[in-house]
């Protein structure tokens, strides 16, 4: 994030007077296509950070992107960013009122990354073992790296769990390079 104080502001904001409005499950809704879009589409990035293209188009964009599909608080919101000139860091702006929304509905993201894709079974006695741990919401994303061998490793905030063999196998490595052989006795 370029500028996270001004993130938050803008992120706050639109949290605030969507909850005020009574519309913030809506409004949520609404950021997270706007997210996924931004993230996806990496030309309509690049139009609406470009300073060559002029506010009045980029605010037509908006429209024609997003105005169908958007409640008309984020509409609106959108027509602010294009006004202000903060386009560039509406990414910014998108994730920081998720994590706004999501601090306040209690919910913690958990990335949960394996050597090997689990079942679905599996995955689902994790987050329950995980929600009541944390009493928290959980929310598991699966990701998959084949340099672990085997086990598995949690993200929460700033917690890591790594139970995975790699970790193991360095411990071990570790453990065997120190010597405890002492000269003279």
């Amino acid at each position: 994030m370029k500028n996270v104080r001004l993130a938050k502001r803008y992120a706050q904001s639109l949290f605030d007077f969507a909850i005020e409005q009574n519309q913030l499950e809506q409004v949520y809704t609404d950021i997270l296509l706007v997210e996924q879009v931004l993230k996806s589409e990496i030309e309509l990035v690049r139009v609406i950070e470009s300073p060559v293209i002029p506010m009045s188009r980029k605010g037509k964009i908006f429209k024609e992107v997003f105005g169908e599909k958007t409640s008309k608080i984020t509409t609106q919101f959108l027509g602010l960013v294009v006004m202000k000139k903060r386009e560039p860091a509406l990414l910014s702006f998108c994730g920081e009122f998720i994590n706004l929304y999501q601090r306040f509905h209690d919910i913690k993201v958990v990335k949960f990354v394996t050597a090997k894709p689990v079942s679905e079974t599996v995955c689902l006695n994790m987050q329950n073992l995980l929600q009541e741990k944390l009493n928290a919401n959980i929310i598991l994303q699966q990701e998959i790296d084949e340099n672990l061998i085997g086990g598995f490793v949690f993200r929460v905030d700033d917690f890591v769990y790594d139970a995975s063999i790699v970790k193991q196998l360095e411990m071990l490595k570790r453990e065997f390079s120190y010597n405890s052989y002492q000269v003279g006795f």
